[in-house]
């Protein structure tokens, strides 16, 4: 079966043109298990806008501040027009940044400035004379009312068109991984510099083989999955030294996983480790448990109509596991193309229900 996944893979790696659903496709959802969400974002841009596309969720286990309101956490949504959302994890937005054209965003922890750990986020940049990484931090230990993001810098490129974007850590470094529109990958080691500015090295550089956007990170099983967008699923050593080796872990077929295959997170439930994917063809969004060894697929969710309207040609997604707020046991926020009201928007959907309606 690895023979024909490769053999898959090399007539997939020759496919350069991007199938595009965002607008006419997004009204095609797949079967799956159903789940509903239960709040969502206002809308980003204009009614029919292609604008919102991947958020960033982070928790804490106390209140922090943010332009005046304490939240337990917050999620970052990119609207890729105009720059940066701060959405609270009951929905409301806390904050924009008018930061330009940003379109993938992740979060992390483990770098600190002046000896105060940092909350990290960085999003792919695309807004001419600024093409690569823009980083922001936030400092959670910051009382005053004006706490808030704050830009930090940017990681240079020679992309020319960034597109996916995650952080990764392994050990002590953290890693920023960028992928290219055109299916280029680069591994860059940050830190922080004396004055306490961001420092990044490129660490690993290699081709995916054409356009490719989502992509997420397991430390545990020292995994980085990239999603190729018309071939499929591939996984990747974190260590940058393992170059462009890689395997297919599940190829483009109908009932699992269509093109565009797009967003990509984890979610950490006790002891176990899943992976979900944005199936953006069908509206669906396909599981894998991978804290077993090879990924295990574990079916697929549909989110329908329910409180708050479905989910159809989702972009991006994120997830957080454990207490997020609202949500005891983690929450999934997904990018909404077509929305009931207005413009795009982020749905939340309680992690208790997709492990509910999977059977997990």
């Amino acid at each position: 079966p690895w023979a024909a996944l490769a053999a898959l893979a090399l007539l997939g790696a020759c496919a350069t043109h991007e199938v595009d659903f965002q607008g006419e496709g997004a009204g095609v959802v797949g079967e799956g298990a159903v789940v509903h969400a239960v709040l969502e974002t206002p809308p980003v841009g204009q009614p029919g806008q292609d604008a919102a596309d991947d958020p960033a969720v982070w928790a804490s286990a106390h209140p922090v501040m943010v332009k005046g309101v304490a939240t337990p956490g917050f999620v970052a949504g990119t609207d890729k027009k105009a720059g940066l959302y701060i959405y609270g994890l009951d929905g409301r937005i806390l904050q924009f940044l008018p930061e330009g054209l940003l379109n993938n965003v992740d979060v992390v922890e483990g770098l600190s400035v002046g000896g105060r750990p940092q909350v990290v986020l960085g999003a792919s940049d695309r807004t001419p004379g600024k093409v690569g990484v823009a980083l922001y931090r936030f400092d959670p230990a910051a009382t005053q009312a004006d706490n808030a993001v704050q830009y930090w810098g940017a990681i240079r490129t020679d992309v020319v068109e960034p597109y996916g974007f995650c952080f990764a850590r392994r050990g002590d470094q953290v890693y920023a991984v960028l992928v290219g529109h055109e299916g280029e990958l680069r591994q860059y080691a940050l830190g922080v510099d004396a004055a306490g500015a961001p420092v990044a090295r490129e660490v690993r550089r290699a081709e995916i083989g054409s356009i490719s956007e989502g992509c997420a990170a397991d430390e545990a099983s020292d995994a980085l999955f990239v999603n190729e967008e018309n071939v499929g699923l591939w996984r990747y050593d974190l260590d940058p030294a393992s170059g462009a080796a890689r395997t297919l872990i599940q190829p483009i077929a109908p009932g699992v996983l269509v093109a565009d295959a797009e967003g990509l997170t984890t979610i950490a439930d006790g002891d176990k480790r899943y992976l979900i994917a944005s199936s953006q063809g069908d509206s669906t969004f396909p599981v894998w448990r991978i804290d077993a060894g090879a990924p295990q697929y574990k079916g697929r969710f549909v989110v329908k109509d329910g409180v708050v309207d479905g989910v159809t040609g989702t972009d991006g997604l994120a997830a957080a596991g454990g207490a997020v707020g609202p949500f005891p046991e983690g929450v999934v926020v997904i990018q909404d193309d077509v929305n009931d009201e207005g413009g795009q928007n982020f749905k939340y959907v309680d992690w208790r229900d997709i492990r509910r309606a999977l059977g997990l």
